[in-house]
């Protein structure tokens, strides 16, 4: 796990500086070694901060040259299946001399162009300048688990693991005018959209080449999921999704380095721990975060499964005064405004000072097999979406936020629906909180709703509902936020329940045997029954909750004069605003990092 970046330059040809300026505004997310790589004849600069975990010599440093000096790679994420890959390579005549995934990389793109990213089972954000073809090859792994971002014209490209990159080689990088519209329909940014200017993410699953003379581009999926509902039988969906699960979780424990889980004490992972011990034994290592106020303590649960494991566990303790204590660096981690990641924050911190590099999350599973209150609001849903469109608009007169959500159901493309579960503020909100016209907002929502996929509309209404959650919701906020929280404190989190062959076989199996409306991850307990105490599952879904409502009571910027956070401050004491919208509309309202009383 690492963190890249890199510049092609016709005009201006990179220095030395200033390709370790962007490498080094993301120290954080390569504390091991770190690298660089000047060709003066593209003109390209490549950067690297490692994060060791795979082969912890000298012989993994970045970046990496194949053994003509041809090929040279920067490479961010792990390649699970890289030893069956090695194997393959090795009887087709390459030699390594590391230990490492990357080499492996290098050689599989050798043996077989970019036809080889099919072949890698892992989460990877990777660039390769490949000098015998004259071209950059940009590649983002099945999942968007690992960002990539990149900004390309006909004189200059750019990409880095982080926003924050790019502002360290120009300061004066312009915003993205719209990022604050987005950021408070949303409480997140929506790929692609971007805090800077014409600055993108490669979307997950694609390769872009770059030619190095004229730099003219092209995209390609590596990895386009469709659903194919080849299986239709309980039966022998719990046969594949057990064994599938249970085969991701062992790739995902290899390492060189100490590795260890979350554990919440909700079903995702506890179960990932339940099947981790017989792959670690003695070597199985846990930490939690418990809280003083008992009504969100998880303990209890954490508890049952650590007695069951056995399990080397570290809790910790987060109070009041450790959060507020730590808003100035949690604020410093954010590569981009985010509602949510606190809570990652703190668990990656502790991770850290157990003396672990790496830790496997449950993230994902909720997306997939149906954790999620959206899951079975489908019904209502239904009804609501018969009402004519003017009545919908006419809801968001409502005071509370949740009736006033209803008027997101006149966008009748998909996102309405995953906006009226998810979504902050609504258009007339929006457009209050930031001066801007009402149409100015819709115009965004619609050109966004639009370009979704055309396919969604035609989903079973459960099916939709998890679409847009794994590419909404846990694109865009979970996987963000874990990402550069993790990587701020030199931990990688690894998330089996994306797994490429589960996310494969979770499309494959029929939404009929995959949800149940009367049972929350219905199949996934179905196939995991009896390897966790009853009452893991038998519980209401608590979910990873710290006790944000009550600490942001006690947060205001300093010296401010804004009468719109004055009025959303009092909403929230009056309990009539959720804390996280409150927290975004700080974030957006402030150019710089917001100070704290």
């Amino acid at each position: 796990m690492c963190r890249i970046a890199g510049i092609i330059n016709k005009q201006n040809p990179p220095l030395k500086q200033d390709i370790v300026s962007m490498r080094d505004a993301m120290h954080r997310g390569g504390p091991d070694d770190f690298g660089i790589y000047i060709d003066k004849d593209v003109p390209l600069a490549f950067g690297h901060r490692r994060l060791s975990l795979i082969d912890l010599s000298p012989l993994g440093h970045q970046p990496m040259l194949d053994d003509t000096g041809k090929i040279i790679i920067i490479f961010n994420g792990e390649i699970y299946n890289f030893q069956e890959i090695k194997s393959r390579l090795v009887s087709k005549g390459h030699h390594f001399i590391s230990q490492s995934d990357t080499e492996v990389i290098i050689y599989a793109y050798k043996e077989w162009g970019i036809n080889c990213f099919e072949k890698f089972n892992g989460m990877f954000a990777l660039v390769i300048l490949d000098k015998i073809n004259n071209k950059v090859i940009l590649a983002r792994d099945h999942a968007g688990i690992k960002p990539l971002y990149y900004f390309l014209n006909s004189n200059e490209l750019v990409f880095a693991s982080e926003i924050r990159a790019f502002k360290a080689l120009k300061p004066n990088w312009p915003d993205n005018e719209n990022w604050k519209k987005y950021f408070l329909l949303f409480g997140h940014l929506p790929e692609p959209i971007t805090t800077l200017q014409n600055v993108l993410p490669l979307p997950k699953g694609t390769i872009m080449e770059i030619d190095t003379n004229t730099l003219k581009s092209t995209q390609h999926k590596f990895f386009n999921l469709y659903y194919n509902y080849s299986i239709n039988s309980v039966d022998e969906a719990v046969y594949k999704v057990k064994e599938t699960l249970t085969n991701a979780v062992e790739r995902h424990l290899i390492s060189d380095a100490p590795i260890g889980l979350f554990l919440s004490g909700g079903i995702d992972s506890s179960l990932l721990t339940a099947l981790a011990k017989p792959f670690v034994g003695d070597n199985l290592h846990t930490l939690s975060i418990v809280f003083e106020d008992e009504k969100y303590s998880e303990k209890y649960y954490q508890d049952l499964i650590i007695q069951q494991t056995k399990a080397h566990h570290q809790s910790y303790v987060v109070t009041e005064q450790n959060f507020f204590d730590s808003l100035p660096d949690i604020l410093q981690a954010m590569d981009q405004p985010s509602s949510d990641g606190i809570n990652s924050y703190f668990i990656c911190k502790y991770a850290k000072e157990l003396g672990l590099k790496a830790v496997l999350s449950g993230l994902g599973a909720d997306e997939l097999f149906g954790g999620y209150q959206s899951f079975y609001r489908t019904s209502t849903l239904n009804k609501l979406n018969k009402i004519p469109n003017f009545a919908l608009a006419m809801t968001g007169i409502f005071p509370d936020d949740k009736r006033k959500r209803i008027s997101f159901l006149k966008y009748k493309n998909g996102l309405g629906e995953y906006l009226f579960n998810r979504g902050f503020f609504i258009p007339t909100q929006v457009a209050s909180l930031l001066d801007c016209s009402v149409e100015e907002v819709q115009h965004l929502l619609l050109n966004y709703g639009d370009n979704l996929p055309k396919f969604i509309t035609t989903l079973d209404d459960v099916e939709r509902v998890s679409y847009l959650e794994t590419n909404l919701y846990m694109q865009n906020q979970l996987l963000k936020d874990t990402d550069y929280m993790s990587m701020w404190h030199g931990i990688e989190v690894r998330v089996p329940f994306l797994d490429k062959q589960l996310i494969e076989l979770i499309y494959s199996i029929n939404p009929a045997v995959k949800y149940n409306n009367q049972q929350i991850k219905f199949l996934l307990q179905k196939s995991f029954d009896n390897s966790l105490p009853k009452e893991i599952w038998d519980r209401k879904k608590q979910g990873f909750v710290f006790p944000f409502e009550e600490w942001m009571k006690g947060i205001k910027p300093k010296n401010s004069n804004n009468e719109l956070l004055h009025k959303l401050q009092k909403s929230m004491l009056n309990n009539t605003l959720h804390w996280s919208r409150y927290w975004s509309f700080i974030l957006a309202s402030t150019n710089a990092k917001p100070q704290f009383n």
